[in-house]
């Protein structure tokens, strides 16, 4: 393999891919990229075989030439080194040569690099091919789906089901729904499409992906019994899909309430952020005390004191009310709706509540209350 390669091109796709290479392997193969140049161009795929990622480098974008002087091969080379190395090279234009399978040479003009490769047939055979249900969305609404539900999946490993973001389409439908136990977030878009599915995506993997959209307008899912592919742009993102049943969600959700509280989102915020600070060693606990006359936010800390907030924009329906929760799971919730106000619904005090946006009723935050002081 040969070619001469726009500098910006490669070092993009190479940071693209190298965010599937693992910091630590048992399997010293899965530190390298593939570099495959073929007839569409330069493939650049990393793997750490819990996802995989594909960039290609054409070569040519509108009218200016990417790769030139080609020739076609391929070759793993260690993501880590070869990043660097393009990354601190001058040139523009870099040229590399693969000689006898064992060695690529990286050129700038001014610098020359030699690095150790190896023969790309040693590489995980991964299948790239879209296959199963194919959905198209756009990448904004697809992007706002998982950030307003993939925070509320659980982080722990203890039950990996809940680690997942559980996409479903049907009807017309895509729902997205997180859930830790302890809290739920659940986004619907409507599609233009009758596909129907239901897949446990890793949440981490979702918002990583929609980090790398960057200018992309569109981007199509092929949904698997094993795994998801996302391809967009020139970029293709490849996740196993997490096995087993989704918790039944639905039935959690109240559908009837006895009290309201309506109120400017970034003072209700600042007022559980401060008063958090009391709270530390108290997982993050806060209450809300409400009457249609005074809203306080307050916390207590036997070590540290107490703090008392009143909230000054709110409007609130119903009798006397408090109600203690984990505030960062409130401020999770409120930020994720993007809503100037935002409202609250309660049943009793130790019942499940909603945070929802009075704009947009497509999304629904379920927080379930602590028993406090």
């Amino acid at each position: 393999m040969r070619l001469s390669i726009d500098k910006e091109q490669f070092l993009k796709a190479l940071n693209t891919a190298s965010k599937a290479i693992a910091s630590k392997s048992a399997d010293p193969l899965l530190a390298n990229l593939k570099l495959d140049l073929n007839e569409k161009g330069l493939e650049v795929t990393g793997t750490n075989k819990e996802i995989t990622i594909q960039c290609l480098v054409p070569y040519r974008i509108g009218e200016k030439e990417i790769i030139r002087a080609a020739g076609l091969g391929a070759a793993l080379i260690n993501a880590k080194l070869l990043t660097e190395v393009v990354r601190r090279m001058d040139g523009i234009e870099l040229t590399m040569e693969i000689i006898d399978d064992s060695i690529a040479k990286i050129d700038d003009g001014r610098s020359s690099f030699k690095l150790n490769c190896i023969k790309a047939e040693a590489f995980t055979d991964i299948d790239l091919e879209p296959n199963g249900v194919i959905l198209t969305l756009d990448c904004a609404e697809f992007s706002a789906l998982v950030e307003q539900s993939a925070f509320a999946a659980s982080n722990k490993e203890q039950r990996p089901i809940l680690t997942a973001l559980n996409l479903e389409a049907t009807d017309g439908v895509l729902t997205a729904t997180a859930t830790d136990s302890a809290r739920l977030a659940r986004k619907t878009l409507n599609i233009d499409s009758d596909a129907r599915f239901r897949c446990n995506v890793p949440a981490r993997t979702l918002t990583d992906v929609t980090h790398l959209f960057e200018g992309a307008k569109r981007v199509t899912l092929a949904v698997s019994d094993s795994s998801i592919l996302f391809l967009f742009e020139n970029t293709i993102v490849c996740s196993r899909l997490i096995s087993g049943d989704y918790p039944v969600t639905r039935a959690i959700i109240p559908q009837t309430f006895n009290y309201y509280l309506e109120v400017n989102a970034q003072e209700l915020l600042s007022a559980m952020s401060r008063a958090s600070l009391l709270s530390a060693e108290r997982d993050y606990v806060v209450k809300l005390s409400m009457t249609e006359e005074e809203v306080q936010v307050s916390a207590r800390s036997e070590q540290s004191g107490s703090a008392l907030e009143s909230i000054q924009t709110f409007s609130y329906t119903g009798e006397r009310l408090e109600v203690s929760f984990n505030s960062v799971f409130v401020i999770d919730a409120i930020k994720a709706l993007k809503s100037e106000d935002v409202r609250i619904c309660f049943q009793a005090e130790m019942k499940p509540f909603v945070v929802l946006s009075p704009k947009d009723d497509t999304v629904i935050e379920l927080i379930t209350p602590m028993r406090t002081y």
